[in-house]
């Protein structure tokens, strides 16, 4: 079965300002569904409605990221902050049930400032843990799914609290709720550990959403990196893998014109403009 792709207007599109004007972009270059970090300043009416008119699904969002200004990005490891969490995971419900979205990544932020990441490991993962059962059953009251986002220290934030996905399965099987999945984002994971096939098969079982960009520069997949996305769309059509990958990076140019790989891609599974069987006009 082909892969579905969802376009993330966080990173696509960026020359239309307003969220609405890019979901609408994604569904003209034929994506079937979208989805965006947390959407500050959009009403959830508005992103609706475009969704509507548009005929995509709205298949992702972030819970807030926090005090941004103090460098927050994400309370759900970080002690002392879960009354902030819960208040900013219950906006995140409320705005995605109004739109339609299923999944919420929960974010689970960086390690304090003038704190040593060894020493505080223990209590951010219990902090965690403890909030994520709470979320995996409020989610639960609303058929959502919660997942987890390894990224990179490395190059992209180097004090974000959960790095790899060997963490994340790890701290899933200390929480031990169905609804709650991996995110896995396969720039960050290149970064931190490689080997992506074994990866991929080795921690199927618990995926929930998919992530794209070409590494190092997070661009096009078809651009020049590390990655060969042929092969790696081969292998997820292999395993099953029936969810979404989501195209987080930043075109190198205008979004439309870099999206040839994506045609390419359909082209290639004999569907048309927008992922459809050509069998089916």
């Amino acid at each position: 079965m082909a892969l579905r792709f969802s376009a993330n207007l966080s990173w696509l599109f960026p020359e239309l300002p307003a969220l609405p004007a890019r979901l609408e972009a994604a569904a003209a270059a034929g994506f079937g569904a979208v989805e965006a970090a947390w959407p500050a300043g959009c009403p959830a009416q508005e992103l609706r409605a475009a969704a509507e008119r548009a005929r995509v699904r709205i298949a992702l969002l972030n819970t807030p990221p926090g005090d941004q200004e103090a460098g927050e990005l994400g309370l759900a490891a970080v002690p002392g902050r879960q009354a902030a969490f819960r208040q900013g995971l219950e906006a995140a419900v409320h705005y995605a049930r109004a739109v339609g979205c299923p999944r919420i990544h929960v974010m689970a932020g960086r390690v304090p400032l003038g704190t040593d990441r060894a020493a505080v490991a223990g209590e951010m993962e219990t902090t965690f843990i403890e909030n994520l059962r709470y979320t995996a059953d409020l989610l639960s009251q609303e058929n959502m799914i919660g997942l987890l986002e390894p990224i990179n220290n490395r190059i992209t934030d180097p004090r974000y609290y959960l790095n790899t996905p060997h963490q994340a399965a790890a701290i899933l099987e200390k929480v031990g709720r169905p609804n709650l999945k991996l995110q896995l984002d396969l720039f960050h994971c290149q970064i931190m550990d490689g080997n992506l096939s074994r990866n991929l098969e080795t921690y199927f079982p618990l995926i929930g959403h998919i992530q794209i960009a070409q590494v190092p520069g997070r661009h096009e997949p078809d651009s020049p990196g590390e990655l060969n996305f042929p092969y790696i769309f081969e292998l997820l059509e292999s395993l099953g893998y029936t969810g979404y990958v989501g195209c987080e990076y930043a075109p190198k140019g205008d979004t439309l014109e870099g999206l040839g790989w994506l045609r390419s891609y359909w082209e290639s599974r004999g569907l048309q403009h927008g992922g459809t069987s050509k069998a089916a006009k």
